[in-house]
């Protein structure tokens, strides 16, 4: 089986790793931080980049379109089941220091993976893709994303209007609330327009906002029902720590990068030079080809597999793993990439 399509089954060893943390116990429940921000960092260094494509669109091998649906769908039962177990082990966990790392790991488990899979599946066509992208984000009480990223997000990206662009010496402590709040924000206005348009009133049950609401609320109270109250924190937790994940990520992904605006105040075409790209071999087996995320915003259609590097647009220094710990620090993240940011303006022309 070729290495290339065999590496995204990588992401699935998160599960072991945090089993195995929890059945070691103490410390070792931070096995699942210390190899997603420490080992796959120094192996990224050590494997290098990789610009080939797993299955370059329209030559996928009989049976390999199977294989890669299959990873993305079957993740949906591996991630209600770990979380099942998580919040019914956490209150036994002995320790804060077991607590802490158990809860991390989890958290970057169902965001690093879980939203990441979510993402790739709310792309689709079909309807059953796109409910069980929607019980993904459930699960870590972003259910909105799905309605800002697809119908707002890649409309607006890389301008003013967009809450999950960055914008240049923004750092990532401002940016957090900002996109938080106005992606919730911008997917109650699409949904809300969408029902208004069908003729219905805003608190419809047809409103996917009020179930994204409802769901993550009903989990936190069965959870604290049956399992106690460190059950229901579990839950939480790990919900604020994937959505911290995603947002360090969207903050990544277009920082500083602006389309720019004609005279009659419409923007350019989205094009692969308004999203950072890194073809780092590692960790775009860990995240599904996001990091190819220059490619897919101008393809949106193209599934994970058919994404293809994209020489022309602006690179990243290194994988996601290692720049979301730099944008933790905004002096750090400043000094490496501003630099680039402004050599990318200067010799490709800043946005109006």
């Amino acid at each position: 089986m070729p290495l290339r399509r065999l590496g995204f089954m990588l992401p699935l060893l998160l599960v072991p790793l945090l089993l195995a943390g929890y059945r070691l116990g103490g410390a070792w429940n931070f096995l699942v931080v210390g190899w997603v921000f420490v080992v796959l960092p120094l192996a990224d260094l050590i494997c290098g980049t990789d610009t080939g494509t797993a299955a370059p669109r329209g030559r996928t091998a009989p049976g390999w379109g199977i294989y890669f649906d299959a990873i993305l769908i079957g993740w949906v039962p591996v991630q209600l089941g770990l979380l099942v177990f998580a919040v019914t082990v956490f209150p036994a966990l002995d320790g804060a220091l077991a607590r802490v790392g158990f809860a991390l790991s989890v958290g970057i488990v169902t965001g690093g993976v879980g939203i990441v899979v979510a993402h790739e599946l709310g792309h689709r066509l079909g309807r059953p893709e796109r409910a069980l992208a929607c019980v993904l984000l459930a699960s870590v009480g972003y259910m909105h994303f799905y309605i800002e990223h697809n119908k707002g997000h890649h409309a607006r990206v890389a301008t003013d209007e967009d809450p999950a662009s960055a914008r240049p010496g923004e750092s990532f402590w401002h940016f957090l609330p900002r996109t938080v709040y106005g992606g919730f924000a911008s997917a109650w206005q699409l949904e809300t327009a969408r029902l208004r348009a069908a003729g219905r009133p805003a608190l419809d049950v047809r409103n996917r906002m009020l179930w994204g609401i409802a769901a993550p609320l009903a989990v936190i109270v069965l959870a604290g029902l049956s399992a106690g109250g460190p059950a229901a924190a579990l839950f939480i937790v790990q919900a604020l720590g994937a959505i911290t994940l995603l947002e360090l990520v969207n903050y990544l992904e277009h920082y500083g990068l602006r389309r720019r605006r004609a005279a009659d105040g419409r923007y350019e075409r989205v094009g692969q030079q308004h999203s950072w790209n890194s073809s780092h071999r590692l960790s775009n087996w860990m995240t599904f080809n996001l990091q190819r995320h220059s490619h897919h915003h101008a393809q949106v259609m193209h599934h994970y597999q058919e994404l293809e590097h994209a020489p022309a647009a602006p690179q990243l220094p290194a994988g996601y793993a290692s720049m979301v710990l730099l944008a933790l620090v905004p002096p750090l993240w400043r000094s490496v990439m501003d630099p680039r940011l402004a050599v990318w303006q200067q010799v490709h022309g800043a946005a109006s």
